[in-house]
């Protein structure tokens, strides 16, 4: 069995170039999450490192499967020096977690829930979970085993979140785009809704 790790890592470090900080946590009965930090001019990025070592599996399943499922890593990308955002990296770690905690599949287009705020004054609890492949490839991992995808979040205030459970992660994504929202500016307001 191939420990896909280093190879994940490898693959943010040639698209992000080399973290600044790294953290780890480890909850009850998981495996270790890091969360790696790179700096790029004036946006910091954060990315879940340990995710992907095992695949995720629907929750139904009588067993779960060592090999054939999802493997996924997540990216938050926000503007450095306007909030304290490296507080953020325990919500990253418990959202990386929870496919082992929770059994769930995370997939683009799902919303995520911390319950706090995702760093101090923070007027998001929640993520939008984005399309993989812009920022960081996917990475190809030997058969049977499935791609490791590097999804995006979106960082979504408490209405923004509501409006999306109503309307769609498409038509937020579109709502946004209308507005020109920043979706990197770590203290910025909910987009316009009516």
């Amino acid at each position: 069995m191939v420990d896909v790790l280093p190879l994940v890592e490898a693959r943010l470090t040639t698209a992000l170039g080399e973290p600044d900080a790294r953290a780890a946590v480890t909850f009850l009965g998981t495996d270790r999450i890091e969360v790696l930090r790179f700096q790029e001019g004036d946006v910091v990025r954060y990315a879940t490192l340990g995710m992907s070592a095992h695949p995720m599996t629907d929750p139904t399943a009588m067993l779960a499967d060592p090999v054939k499922g999802p493997r996924a890593e997540l990216v938050l990308s926000v503007r450095a020096g306007a909030a304290d955002t490296d507080k953020v990296l325990r919500p990253l770690a418990v959202l990386a977690a929870s496919p082992q905690v929770e059994g769930l599949i995370v997939t683009p287009g799902a919303s995520l829930d911390v319950g706090d705020p995702l760093w101090p004054g923070a007027p998001f609890t929640s993520v939008l979970v984005g399309e993989p492949g812009g920022l960081v490839e996917d990475l190809e991992l030997d058969d049977p085993m499935e791609p490791v995808r590097f999804l995006p979040l979106l960082p979504m205030t408490p209405n923004e979140a509501a409006w999306k459970r109503v309307h769609g992660a498409q038509a937020l994504q579109e709502r946004w785009l209308a507005n020109g929202t920043d979706l990197r500016d770590p203290a910025r307001r909910s987009a316009p809704l009516d």
